[in-house]
């Protein structure tokens, strides 16, 4: 794949730090701020991140194993956070390829829409279970998710932009 310009090329990504990222995520949704619905989805921000940067690594798979967790977790309704981690990592897998070659700012506009649909089918499912609407304020959860994008680029690609091991007898 040619490279867009001004980018530099990245170390491989240490799979432990992939997976302690998510994990972290994980762990830094349920923080104790109330039940604000306006809240972001730090672990959906994350799996789509390394759904888009590491495809063959994180995959629908660890989408749908992290979702009963956060069920779980926060008394939803069994399969509703993991039907929607999975259909998101679904589409970020299938728009990664496409999605890389756009700025990081332009990338947050970008995946906005999926995760529209993923409080959306977050909320279709709570609601058929019998649960109550949330409130308007929801609609601000994927505005604030899209808006971490470029930190979490950032923060995440960090490791991978250290400069490799300087060789006198290597040309570049």
């Amino acid at each position: 794949m040619i490279m867009p310009r001004g980018d530099t090329l990245l170390l491989p990504a240490n799979p432990l730090f992939v997976w302690l990222t998510l994990v972290f995520a994980f762990l830094l949704n349920p923080v104790p701020l109330g039940r604000v619905p306006a809240m972001p989805d730090f672990l959906a921000v994350v799996l789509v991140f390394w759904n888009v940067h590491q495809t063959r690594r994180v995959g629908i798979g660890a989408a749908f194993v992290f979702g009963p967790a956060m069920d779980v977790h926060d008394g939803a309704v069994l399969g509703q956070h993991a039907l929607a981690y999975t259909l998101l990592s679904f589409f970020a897998t299938t728009i990664h390829r496409r999605l890389l070659w756009f700025t990081v700012p332009s990338q947050a506009v970008q995946i906005l829409p999926l995760f529209f649909a993923a409080h959306l089918v977050s909320l279709v499912v709570r609601l058929i279970a019998g649960g109550m609407f949330p409130g308007w304020e929801l609609l601000l959860a994927p505005v604030f998710e899209a808006l971490l994008w470029p930190l979490v680029t950032w923060v995440l690609l960090a490791p991978q932009r250290r400069p490799p091991d300087p060789d006198e007898n290597r040309p570049l």
